[in-house]
């Protein structure tokens, strides 16, 4: 379908999202102005489809994409209080997670596992694996709906929480975490998001903070599965790998963990459910070089394919959750 926005929209074949939009005219391939002309159109798409793919419009560099990203949102963010390894391009621009090629990512909410985040997430591929290396996508609506209303509840009642420990050489160190070597100013970072931390010993941290476990979406009002106790709960590796793990640090100085906010263990067989409901509704489709993919950070979760060959994909985290209106209009700071 083409509309008088410049932009023709359609559905790829054997799944119901993300949005297709590619340029109407061959003349008509400028993202950047008719993004800032018709924001209202892809805010709707985007309410609607929780994902919308911008082929055809040969996005190439970070700073391109960054001007893409700025004309569909109102305020990029910092990557802060880390989970992953990235590598900064500049201007709040991000490599996606580098993890070794081999590894799957598994489907997750952008920074689910704190109090505030990102409303929305823009990826673009610069550089598309030889093989694999797809960002599978999963609808949020559909994988809440598939998880047992109690479970639902339960998360809703009780929350999350994170439980981290900072062993030197393991993991992300608590100076990229944290993006400081202060530990005063780690400290006052800690105060200021809620996150209780104790030092060990010299080089031991221990931090925990309690964050929602479903969450209201401020446009739609929907319930939805917001955190991330799957990826951090250690029955994420798997029964040996997470034996080991135990095996190493003890039960109570994992690298990572999760519990209910009220410190109950989540039963592993729950979290094996959540795992299940995010692959049921995964959806896959390829890179082409230039793609630019914007996410509804809570109605979709995303994750990452296995690949070969080199593959780069630029991220953006972008609008706070804290800074939306009562209507979901994100409030330029």
């Amino acid at each position: 379908m083409t509309t008088s926005s410049g932009f023709s929209t359609q559905r790829m074949p054997g799944i119901h999202f993300p949005l297709l939009v590619t340029p109407a005219a061959e003349d008509a391939g400028d993202l950047v102005a008719l993004a800032g002309r018709h924001r209202d159109i892809i805010d709707a798409w985007l309410l609607e489809n929780g994902a919308v793919l911008f082929r055809g419009f040969n996005i190439s560099s970070a700073e391109h994409f960054g001007e893409v990203v700025d004309a569909m949102t109102a305020e990029r963010l910092d990557y802060t209080y880390r989970s992953t390894p990235r590598t900064s391009l500049g201007s709040r621009i991000f490599t996606t997670t580098v993890y070794p090629p081999r590894l799957e990512i598994p489907l997750h909410q952008e920074n689910a596992y704190q109090r505030d985040w990102p409303m929305r997430v823009a990826f673009s591929c610069r550089v598309a694996a030889e093989s694999g290396g797809e960002t599978p996508l999963s609808d949020m609506r559909r994988v809440t709906a598939r998880l047992d209303p109690a479970l639902l509840d339960a998360f809703e009642a009780r929350g999350v929480k994170y439980i981290r420990h900072y062993h030197p050489g393991v993991d992300l160190s608590w100076q990229e975490v944290f993006q400081t070597d202060d530990k005063d100013e780690l400290a006052r970072r800690c105060s200021a998001q809620g996150i209780e931390h104790a030092w060990l010993g010299p080089d031991l941290l221990r931090t925990e903070q309690v964050c929602q476990g479903t969450a209201r979406h401020p446009v739609s009002g929907e319930r939805l599965f917001f955190n991330q106790a799957h990826l951090f709960h250690v029955s994420s590796h798997g029964p040996d790998i997470a034996e080991a793990i135990i095996g190493t640090f003890g039960a109570d100085r994992l690298p990572r963990d999760a519990r209910y906010g009220d410190g109950g263990v989540i039963a592993p067989e729950d979290l094996a459910a959540v795992r299940r409901a995010f692959e049921a509704e995964k959806v896959v489709f390829p890179w082409r070089n230039g793609d630019v993919v914007l996410l509804d950070n809570m109605l979709v979760g995303h994750g990452r394919r296995p690949f070969t060959g080199k593959r780069e994909v630029m991220a953006v985290l972008a609008d706070p959750h804290s800074r939306w209106h009562a209507r979901g209009q994100p409030r330029v700071a």
